[in-house]
């Protein structure tokens, strides 16, 4: 079993090293090019904007089997907000997709 365990924790590491290696070369890359630095300010704001409409739809009910995993009315309400971002994301998605294929079949 210790062999196992070796094993899960390295593979912990390595995800770890490549989520920062994900956030970390783009970041370093786009100082050479301060336009594409302002574009992906432009695109989180508009994700932080998307969550905020979420945040704000979304309930923050708490029933008996949520407060046995600790969750709380602000947890509740912050998942409900990531739920709901993840709705409109994928509406616009759909909505994107079917616009592009509509508009070949046009062309």
């Amino acid at each position: 079993m210790d062999s196992i365990d070796v094993a899960l924790y390295i593979s912990y590491a390595l995800t770890i090293l490549a989520g920062i290696a994900a956030i970390a070369f783009p970041l370093f890359n786009s100082f050479g090019d301060p336009k594409s630095l302002t574009k992906s300010a432009a695109g989180l704001g508009a994700l932080l904007v998307v969550f905020g409409i979420g945040w704000a739809l979304a309930g923050a009910e708490v029933t008996e089997s949520y407060i046995e995993f600790g969750v709380d009315a602000g947890l509740s309400k912050f998942i409900g907000g990531l739920l709901t971002m993840m709705y409109i994301l994928t509406g616009i998605a759909i909505v994107g997709i079917v616009y592009t294929e509509v508009s070949k079949i046009i062309k």
